[in-house]
């Protein structure tokens, strides 16, 4: 009963990535003034006469779609089909891993930003160094801005995670 959400997530990232590869295949286009269902037809059917490789591809792409959609409505009726108990439980599971996945992110943003921050204090102790000589050189300041720059940062109560700007 667990593996009936993952197989409804694996099914959903299989489509959209048949929907990606569907869309990077060439299409035909078409004008504004000869759009008629009838031109329309024409077009695909040349289309498809005249490459007939990529229109067996599209073909076999667009019947796998078809296929793993009605693999998923079936997956979703016996997610549906299962106790409340069961379906709450589940819907923990999902929370729990998708939490965990967040976390894993809002680290590595906070890695980042640390990053950022000495990067942006290096940029500036290089500016204050440097902008005297360069207002002589050129009479104009190096860098400005310094004033406002801020990275985020992510906390968190334990329920409820916020992103501040921490200013550098």
């Amino acid at each position: 009963m667990e593996q009936i959400p993952a197989e409804i997530n694996a099914l959903k990232a299989e489509i959209e990535a048949l929907r990606e590869e569907r869309s990077a295949l060439k299409s035909v286009t078409f004008n504004v003034s000869d759009d008629s269902p009838q031109n329309i037809v024409t077009a695909y059917r040349q289309q498809a006469r005249n490459n007939p490789e990529l229109a067996a591809e599209a073909k076999g792409i667009d019947d796998a779609i078809a296929a793993l959609e009605m693999q998923l409505k079936q997956k979703q009726a016996q997610l549906k089909r299962l106790p409340a108990k069961v379906q709450r439980a589940l819907q923990q599971e999902q929370l729990e891993a998708a939490r965990n996945q967040a976390q894993i992110h809002a680290e590595r943003i906070n890695i980042l930003a640390a990053e950022l921050a000495a990067e942006i204090r290096n940029l500036k102790y290089c500016a204050d160094e440097l902008s005297p000589l360069y207002w002589q050189v050129y009479y104009k300041p190096f860098i400005t801005g310094f004033k406002t720059i801020s990275v985020p940062y992510i906390r968190s109560d334990g329920d409820v995670w916020t992103i501040v700007n921490r200013i550098v």
